[in-house]
């Protein structure tokens, strides 16, 4: 299994308790590239303490790391930049990073983010899709977002969206095992930089049942 993850803590966010019942997954995080001024002080980045640009994403890559070693994951980190890093990234492009990475992996089943909120996590599902497009053999789900699913309408208004985009969304899974959470909890602790920022909300989410989302439309030949 393979967890596409926007930022270095999206997938354990989301889906650590599938990862912590499936060793040996690879998560890989699209927005995980040091900007080309390293020394620029993004606020997010400031505001949980990182200071530059190039140490953030040091610590936070050792965060992630550190986390899916103990969910026993393997972490992939590709260079296109955060967007508060103003370094914007082709969908097209990222999506042929996907292929090729897809290809030598050999994976057959992809969990992605459905999309809500941020326009990292919206790139990055969009830039799934179309990586997955005339894939038959590789099964695609879609994941909710925490902790933007906590907002009140947004996973209503994603699906909503998606529908005029002519796509059915069927919900799949709703995990919640005690040891798997226990595990997920203590992962989440190693993105100690985060979580100050992200807020005790984002962590009771994380807490609560993981939903899958399967997109389908008319076509036979749609992979997701």
């Amino acid at each position: 299994m393979i967890v596409i993850s926007p930022h270095l803590d999206d997938a354990v966010l989301s889906c650590g308790q599938l990862l912590a019942r499936s060793p040996g997954s690879v998560v890989l995080t699209v927005f995980a590239g040091v900007p080309r001024n390293a020394h620029q002080r993004a606020e997010w980045d400031v505001r949980c303490g990182l200071g530059e640009a190039g140490v953030a994403i040091s610590r936070r890559r050792d965060e992630d790391l550190h986390a899916l070693r103990l969910l026993h994951a393997e972490p992939v980190w590709l260079d296109f930049c955060d967007a508060q890093y103003g370094e914007p990234a082709d969908t097209h492009h990222i999506a042929a990073e996907l292929r090729l990475l897809f290809a030598s992996l050999g994976v057959q089943r992809v969990l992605y983010p459905l999309g809500l909120f941020h326009e990292d996590h919206l790139q990055a599902h969009a830039a799934t899709r179309l990586a997955l497009q005339g894939l038959q053999h590789i099964h695609g789900w879609a994941y909710e977002d925490v902790p933007y699913r906590g907002k009140a309408g947004v996973v209503d208004q994603r699906i909503a969206q998606l529908a005029q985009a002519g796509l059915r969304a069927r919900r799949t899974h709703a995990m919640c095992e005690p040891q798997a959470r226990a595990l997920k909890l203590q992962a989440l602790e190693h993105y100690a930089s985060q979580l100050r920022e992200i807020g005790p909300g984002a962590h009771h989410d994380a807490q609560a049942p993981e939903r899958l989302w399967k997109l389908e439309t008319d076509e036979a030949n749609d992979a997701s």
